[in-house]
């Protein structure tokens, strides 16, 4: 009798662990699921391909200038940043928390080029730049920070932005801070990715994979995003957001 008893026990365990496991696969394989689905929809390109919907530009030459050519349009699919005359090209909307990827080649002769972030207040520097952090992308300088009003931190500060009694965010100051290495890009005309990741008061910078500046403390935590049109003839074929 008693072991019948344990038999029948010993079933009845064993069905239960089994029944037990199958419901937490399930729950992780639905957990997966909502996971991969919100990021999906979360996904959204700035730069839908055909036109500048949900952009807008600040070139101040156009001010005064109604005959000047404007340095952004779109072109074989692709956006594309003239380099002049000089200006932003900026998000109508505000962002925050996100990671952008922007994928962007020099059309012609290396030059000058920048994505801007946490923008706000448009011509705060020089009757030009608007408040933000700028994410350089001038050609072997890509991943540098410059401080446009706006500030950030780095490690080893003083080796990469200068004496500390000359930082700044305006005028002749300090606003560069040098990335970590220059050796990312590819060569000239093939295409760069480049990914900013923003979240809370840090920007992280990779280019090409390879992470080449680590920002903290930022003074800014939202924003506009623009692009730069000074002085080089610049494409972009993707300009991708995903929400964090």
């Amino acid at each position: 009798m008693n072991n019948i008893i344990i038999l029948i026990i010993s079933v009845v365990l064993l069905a239960s662990c089994k029944s037990s496991s199958e419901t937490n696969t399930e729950d992780a394989s639905d957990s997966t699921t909502n996971i991969e689905d919100t990021n999906k929809s979360t996904a959204n390109s700035l730069f839908n391909g055909k036109d500048l919907t949900g952009w807008h530009m600040d070139v101040p030459e156009l001010d005064t200038n109604s005959n000047a050519v404007k340095p952004f349009l779109v072109r074989n699919g692709m956006l594309v940043s003239l380099g002049t005359p000089n200006g932003h090209l900026i998000t109508d909307s505000i962002y925050k928390n996100y990671t952008l990827d922007v994928e962007y080649r020099f059309a012609g002769k290396p030059g000058n080029c920048g994505v801007l972030v946490h923008g706000s207040t448009p011509r705060a520097l020089y009757s030009m730049f608007p408040k933000s952090i700028e994410v350089q992308m001038m050609h072997q300088n890509a991943g540098d920070f410059w401080c446009i009003e706006e500030d950030i931190a780095v490690s080893n500060m003083e080796e990469r932005r200068g004496p500390k009694d000359q930082w700044g965010v305006n005028g002749d100051k300090l606003r560069r801070i040098k990335n970590l290495t220059d050796n990312s890009e590819k060569a000239l005309g093939e295409w760069n990715t480049m990914t900013i990741r923003c979240n809370q008061d840090s920007v992280k910078v990779w280019v090409n994979g390879d992470l080449v500046n680590v920002g903290f403390n930022s003074t800014a935590q939202e924003g506009q995003i623009a692009l730069q049109a000074e002085g080089s003839e610049v494409e972009f074929r993707k300009v991708l957001l995903t929400k964090l």
